[in-house]
């Protein structure tokens, strides 16, 4: 039984992990530093699943064939894995004469990539399918494949599908080295323990190259790319039907206005190159927020105020080398696998990497013989939402388990019987100790108006009770993250302020 070990629990790792779950000769390990799974590069994204026609095939031609590869794939695994999921379709606005003819390349690069659908359509068409495109706007290449969903939610589901047909996962476990004997991979060194492995699959987002360093690799790097974000509350009108963005740059596809699949509006990212040491820099600017401000005004006639931004924020995407993302089997060490740089279209093309990396390489260049499992089950079901179902069906709930009656969030409707499933489902997958994020990206409390405001601590004491730890042992995202303590530097700051304030009337 060859032993197989995927660094890296984002969007990649989490789709290879499941493709390799159809054989039943291979021991799958999912390695992952961070506490839960899709912590990473995965989680503050767009969440578009793009059509294909942005990607050129002569410079790109992984990324163009995985791109609408991938989107197809995604219509079966949503249906498959239970992922809230929305095909709204998407356009490319052009407002000018020049941006007209522009629309007519991406056109013809579709059309070369088959891209099915594509096509352009007249100002009068354009504001049918979105009333609230910019006054300026002229015409549009329509896409009416572009699909949107949250890519926490696809991975949880990936990984919750993975974990029930035989993988093994490692979470809160970071990877120190790799080890290779004769050439030829042995296994992972990490902070806790060595874990013996034929081949290493190098899916570990922003880090992917240190970790290829490791094994001996070092032809690339990659360059952390900043992107900044605004979300709106879910009442903040008015909002958009569609994907909406303008014609590309050759660094970026631009600012988009979208929704998320809650049905807040969201703008974003700027395209910010960092340098190397600033991987961990997800911090927002006054000046990237106000370019993202300024962009979206030349998509959309009509922005809603300020004061309906729930929240702003930023993710970092890995840029390699020239845009190439590096997909590639080892000879030396053999045994090493590299699926790195995996930026955009990287969660539209997650799939279509996994079979390739799977069929292509594992099975075709390294020569691992794959023996299929008859019973394998593609399906997963997520966490009932309360929300989301009718009086009736609440009824029904609430007489099964009275848990369903206690709702914790009030702006999302999370209900404690939520809460508690979520709780289960991210131990099943690995996580010991679940937090308080861990419970938001499975079941979207804290997410909503307030922002956690009023649910958090509903959310942690019942953490504390199921963990049965003190509540001040409750962590918001792991280690350092001590909700407890969180609050008691607030408690002690106002006290410090307000005793400064006393002193001053003195």
């Amino acid at each position: 039984m060859e032993k197989i070990a995927i660094i890296g629990g984002g969007i990649a790792g989490a789709s290879i992990a499941r493709v390799l779950s159809k054989y039943e000769n291979l021991e799958i390990h999912l390695i992952e530093r961070e506490p839960d799974v899709s912590w990473g590069v995965t989680k503050a994204n767009t969440g578009i699943i793009h059509p294909g026609h942005e990607e050129d095939p002569e410079k790109h031609s992984l990324r163009a064939d995985f791109c609408v590869e991938g989107n197809e794939l995604w219509h079966r695994w949503t249906e498959e894995l239970d992922i809230p999921v929305e095909w709204p379709g998407e356009l490319m606005i052009a407002r000018r004469e020049g941006e007209l003819k522009t629309l007519e390349k991406y056109l013809e690069l579709g059309k070369e990539n088959g891209v099915p659908g594509l096509r352009i359509i007249d100002e009068e068409e354009l504001r049918t399918l979105e009333p609230n495109v910019n006054s300026e706007a002229q015409s549009a290449l329509y896409g009416p494949t572009a699909g949107r969903m949250e890519p926490w939610e696809a991975v949880i589901g990936l990984v919750e599908n993975s974990v029930e047909n035989g993988l093994i996962t490692h979470l809160n476990t970071e990877v120190r080295d790799i080890g290779i004997k004769q050439e030829e991979i042995r296994g992972v060194q990490t902070g806790r323990g060595f874990i013996e492995a034929d081949i290493i699959v190098n899916a570990a987002g922003l880090y992917a190259d240190e970790v290829s360093k490791m094994a001996g690799i070092d032809h690339f790097d990659l360059q952390p790319r900043k992107g900044e974000y605004y979300l709106f509350d879910e009442d903040a009108r008015p909002r958009v039907k569609r994907i909406l963005h303008p014609v590309p740059t050759s660094k970026t596809k631009g600012v988009y206005a979208t929704k998320t699949v809650g049905g807040n509006l969201m703008l974003g990212p700027t395209a910010e190159d960092l340098p190397m040491e600033a991987k961990g820099d997800n911090s927002t600017t006054e000046e990237g927020l106000n370019f993202v401000w300024k962009e979206a005004k030349n998509l959309v006639e009509e922005l809603p105020k300020k004061e309906k931004v729930s929240k702003t924020f930023a993710g970092l995407r890995p840029e390699p080398p020239e845009g190439r993302y590096v997909i590639e089997a080892h000879e030396d060490p053999w045994g090493f696998v590299s699926v790195g740089g995996i930026r955009s279209p990287g969660l539209t093309a997650a799939p279509a990497i996994a079979n390739y990396v799977v069929e292509e390489l594992i099975e075709g260049e390294l020569g691992v013989k794959l023996a299929e499992n008859k019973d394998w089950n593609p399906k997963r079901k997520g966490i009932k939402r309360f929300s989301e179902v009718t009086m009736e069906e609440r009824r029904k709930l609430i007489a099964q388990d009275p848990n369903y009656g206690n709702v914790v969030c009030m702006c999302k409707e999370v209900t404690r019987a939520e809460i508690l499933e979520a709780i289960e489902r991210a131990k099943k997958v690995g996580v010991s100790k679940p937090t308080l994020d861990s419970v938001k990206f499975r079941t979207l409390a804290m997410f909503g108006f307030c922002q956690g405001s009023f649910c958090r601590l509903k959310t942690a004491k019942i953490l504390s009770e199921e963990l049965d730890i003190p509540i001040w042992k409750v962590t918001i995202r792991g280690e350092g993250t001590k909700y407890g303590m969180g609050d008691v530097k607030i408690l002690r700051s106002k006290k410090r302020e307000k005793d400064e304030q006393s002193n001053e009337k003195k």
